[in-house]
């Protein structure tokens, strides 16, 4: 039975900066790699160079943290080494009181963050991921996809209009890796370990797919339907398996009007955190051109105006200024 627990934000900003992008994942079934051809060699080798130089600047980062860490608590020792007793009395005191207020506000921030799920879970619109792939999937693309997850919620988690998420199809591997996660057991989402046409039985009339192979352009967001994204990244090796699974399961598919907007330089097909992030980036705005161009890449666009380009990430960046964010991560 799914369960709706409390939200924990403990070590995951930690882990997951918003900026960030997970690696895409390489789907393939254990034991039954096939020969990769030269383009496809050069696209891994592309890729794990640029895990390499992630992986170097994680760790820059990391260190000058650490030092910075250091020179802080060594300006604040000799500051109060030169002080008065009166003075370092009262230097102390208002650090706690600093402190105190910071944990206020935090406290604060979380409680309007749990009103907002809350309110998202009871009236809002309801997103499925499908991670009922992972018999598909070695070991570290599964652990890939768990990255993507955590992003998943980290966003949502920030958003003042966020969408009530659910996983369905957690068992095996992919359960042991999200049980990993610091606090997921208090994550404010539903955990499925059937799949959403099981879990969902009821509702199966709401239920939308949402694949690039469908002929059906989704112009709005319906809050009576419940939008399910498919927990794959890398779909060339699996080409059309969601459209089929929700055919073969009679339920409608939809597909995001991307080419009404934006030119992409391959296919149409996004990480799975891209796809939230859209989504709750459209609940916010009500206007997808904004939601495309704020979130997509530009490595992944081509043929798009200049000039028509930068006005829109302008606009994206204006409408998150004009209106205040309740932080809640």
């Amino acid at each position: 039975m799914a369960t709706a627990t409390e939200n924990d934000d403990n070590g995951l900003d930690n882990l997951l900066k918003p900026d960030s992008e997970p690696a895409p994942v390489n789907l393939s079934p254990p034991g039954e790699q096939k020969p990769l051809s030269k383009n496809a060699q050069k696209k891994q080798l592309k890729q794990q160079r640029y895990e390499a130089k992630k992986a170097e600047k994680k760790a820059q980062e990391k260190e000058h943290k650490r030092k910075e860490g250091e020179r802080k608590h060594k300006e604040w020792e000799e500051t109060l080494a030169n002080a008065t007793e009166e003075e370092r009395l009262k230097l102390i005191e208002s650090r706690k009181n600093l402190r105190k207020e910071r944990m206020e506000k935090r406290s604060e921030e979380k409680e309007k963050k749990m009103e907002r799920l809350t309110r998202a879970k009871e009236v809002g619109q309801h997103v499925v991921v499908d991670v009922d792939f992972a018999h598909l999937m070695s070991e570290s693309e599964i652990s890939s996809l768990v990255q993507q997850i955590m992003y998943c919620y980290a966003v949502n988690g920030r958003s003042t209009s966020p969408c009530h998420l659910w996983l369905t199809g957690v068992k095996g591997e992919m359960s042991t890796q999200l049980d990993k996660l610091p606090g997921f057991e208090k994550w404010f989402i539903e955990k499925e370990s059937r799949c959403y046409i099981e879990a969902m039985a009821d509702r199966k009339e709401s239920l939308v797919y949402l694949t690039a192979d469908s002929e059906t352009v989704l112009d709005e967001l319906d809050p009576k339907s419940i939008y399910i994204i498919g927990g794959l990244v890398d779909r060339n090796r699996f080409k059309g398996i969601t459209m089929t699974k929700a055919q073969e399961q009679g339920i409608k598919t939809a597909k995001l009007p991307i080419g009404e907007y934006m030119k992409m330089s391959s296919s149409q097909v996004l990480t799975v955190n891209q796809v939230v992030e859209i989504l709750v980036k459209f609940l916010e705005t009500r206007d997808w051109k904004t939601s495309f161009f704020t979130v997509i890449p530009q490595r992944k666009r081509t043929g798009v105006d200049g000039d028509a380009e930068k006005q829109d990430l302008l606009e994206g960046k204006k409408i998150c200024v004009e209106v205040p964010l309740e932080s809640g991560s």
